[in-house]
C-alpha cells in the first residue's frame, strides 16, 4: 500500500493505495478512525482486480481540515466523494462505508451522485430505519453521545486529555474481541486525533449534520429506493446501534444482502477480518454470500482421527 495526496473538490486528501486498473473500490472510514480501519480489506479488493483509494475523509489526518463547522455537511462530504471518483477516473465504482463512511455512503447511493456498481455498508442503518429506531427509548440511551457532541468546546475538550487518550480507551472499551485492538493500533487513531484542531474537525461531523441540519436537508431531497445491489454487513454486539436498526431495510434497498456477525462489535471489519472478507469477496464475485456460522463450519478444524 502506498499514500498519495489526490485534490478533490477544493481539498486535498490523503489517501491510501493499492492495486490497480479501472475499477476502483472507495473506502470510507467512520468516527473516529481512519483509512488505516480497512487496511485488512484493502489487500483483498486489490487481489479481486479493483483499484482501492481509502481517503481519510475531510477532518481527518493529513487531509484538509476546514475551520467551519459548516463544512461538515453532508452535501459537502458527498460532494468529496464525487471528487474522489472523477480524480480517479475509473470506470466502474464500488463503494464501502462504515459507521459515518456508511452514512456518507447511503446518502451518496440515494442522490445517485455518480453511478454505483455495488453498495457495502458496515455497522450503519439507512437513515430512514435509523430515523425509526430513535422513536424508542433503547435506541434513543444509546445515542446519547451524539446529543453530548452538539455541545461547543466541552466533547473537545474531554476528548483531548492525555493527548487524546480517550479516543483510544472509545474504540478499546467498546470492541468484544480487544486483542485486535493492541497498543499499536490505538496510537495510530489516538495520534490522528491528537493533531491541532483534529478533534473539533471530527465532532463537527456531528454538529453540521444533527444541529446544522445537513442530515434533514438530505432527506428533504428526497429518498428513493436504491437500486444498487447492497451488502450489509453487521457486528451484532454494538454498543451504540441495536441490531433491531437493521429491521425493515429490505423497504428501502431493492437487491440487499444482510449477514450479521455475532458477538462482533461495530468495529466489524477490524474486529473480524477474515468473515467479513470471505463475505466481501462472495459478493464482490457476484456469488452466494455465506452467513457467519457457514463460514465458522467451514474454516473449523477437522475432528482428530483415532
Amino acid at each position: 500500500m502506498t499514500t498519495r495526496t489526490v485534490r478533490a473538490n477544493g481539498l486535498d486528501f490523503e489517501v491510501e493505495t493499492c492495486g490497480d486498473g479501472d475499477r476502483l473500490a472507495l473506502c470510507l472510514h467512520g468516527f473516529p478512525e481512519l483509512a488505516y480501519s480497512w487496511r485488512y480489506q484493502m489487500p483483498l479488493l486489490a487481489e479481486l482486480g479493483y483499484r482501492v483509494w481509502a481517503p481519510n475523509q475531510r477532518g481527518y489526518g493529513n487531509s484538509s481540515r476546514p475551520r467551519a463547522t459548516s463544512a461538515y455537511a453532508l452535501s459537502h462530504l458527498l460532494d468529496d466523494v464525487a471528487g474522489l471518483i472523477d480524480a480517479s477516473g475509473a470506470r466502474t465504482v464500488t463503494l464501502l462505508g462504515h459507521d459515518w463512511g456508511a452514512i456518507v455512503a447511503w446518502f451518496f447511493a440515494i442522490r445517485k451522485l455518480r453511478p454505483l456498481e455495488r453498495l457495502v455498508i458496515m455497522n450503519v442503518p439507512h437513515p430512514l430505519v435509523f430515523r425509526e429506531a430513535l422513536r424508542k427509548p433503547a435506541q434513543r440511551r444509546r445515542s446519547w453521545y451524539v446529543s453530548a457532541f452538539q455541545l461547543p468546546l466541552l466533547p473537545e475538550l474531554v476528548l483531548s486529555r492525555n493527548g487524546a487518550e480517550p479516543i483510544a480507551q472509545l474504540i478499546l472499551r467498546s470492541s468484544r474481541d480487544r486483542g485486535r485492538f493492541g497498543r499499536d493500533v490505538l496510537e495510530v487513531y489516538r495520534r490522528a486525533a491528537a493533531q491541532p484542531g483534529a478533534l473539533k474537525a471530527m465532532i463537527d461531523w456531528y454538529r453540521a449534520n444533527i444541529r446544522g441540519g445537513g442530515m434533514r436537508a438530505q432527506m428533504r431531497l428526497g429518498m428513493p429506493v436504491i437500486e444498487v445491489p447492497t451488502l450489509m454487513v453487521w457486528g451484532a454486539a454494538d454498543a451504540a446501534l441495536g441490531i433491531e436498526t437493521t429491521y425493515g431495510t429490505e423497504r428501502y434497498v431493492r437487491d440487499l444482502t444482510l449477514r450479521t456477525l455475532p458477538g462482533v462489535s461495530h468495529w466489524v471489519q477490524q474486529e473480524a477480518p477474515e468473515v467479513v472478507n470471505v463475505m466481501l469477496a462472495a459478493f464482490l464475485r457476484n456469488e452466494s454470500v455465506p452467513r457467519a456460522a457457514e463460514i465458522a463450519a467451514a474454516t473449523a478444524a477437522p475432528p482428530a482421527r483415532s
